[in-house]
């Protein structure tokens, strides 16, 4: 992923107000290791239900501002996350949703999914798993985790974008 700048940040917000993109609080932009990522993904630290993400989507920066839900799946339940398709905990894994982009949102619309609660998912893929003989090379299913990431990323970013 290409650095973002906090100012690229926040004019990418599509589906959040001017003054919702200027109270934000920004993860520590120096400690990201950006060639690692197919998105920034954090939890806001002042308003614990809101998240972020935002990825370059045909040169340019798109972000959306997401909401956790406020109830919890039960412990002792397992959880696959929608973006990168890793099974956790439930406690590891939060419903999400987006308002819409444009007078959609405004009016209330919104898209919800299953995503990991740190919204780790670009280092979760990247964990390799062990070497084994009958299995295909760890690099090769770390790579096609990675594009899977992109795939179910953009479906959701299609789905913020779209007019409801």
């Amino acid at each position: 992923m290409q650095p973002l700048t906090e100012t690229e940040i926040r004019s990418s917000l599509v589906n959040a107000s001017a003054g919702e993109a200027a109270r934000m609080t920004l993860p520590g932009l120096h400690e990201v290791i950006w060639d690692e990522r197919e998105y920034l993904g954090w939890r806001d630290s002042r308003f614990p239900q809101r998240a972020y993400i935002v990825l370059w989507r045909e040169g340019r920066p798109v972000g959306m501002m997401l909401r956790a839900a406020d109830n919890r799946m039960r412990p002792g339940m397992t959880a696959i996350c929608s973006i990168c398709q890793t099974p956790r905990p439930a406690g590891q894994v939060s419903m999400f949703s987006a308002p819409r982009a444009g007078e959609s949102g405004r009016d209330g619309n919104t898209i919800g999914t299953y995503i990991c609660t740190d919204l780790s998912c670009s280092l979760t893929v990247r964990i390799a798993p062990p070497a084994h003989d009958m299995q295909p090379d760890p690099a090769e299913v770390v790579e096609r985790r990675i594009a899977t990431l992109r795939t179910r990323l953009a479906a959701f970013t299609d789905n913020v974008l779209a007019a409801g």
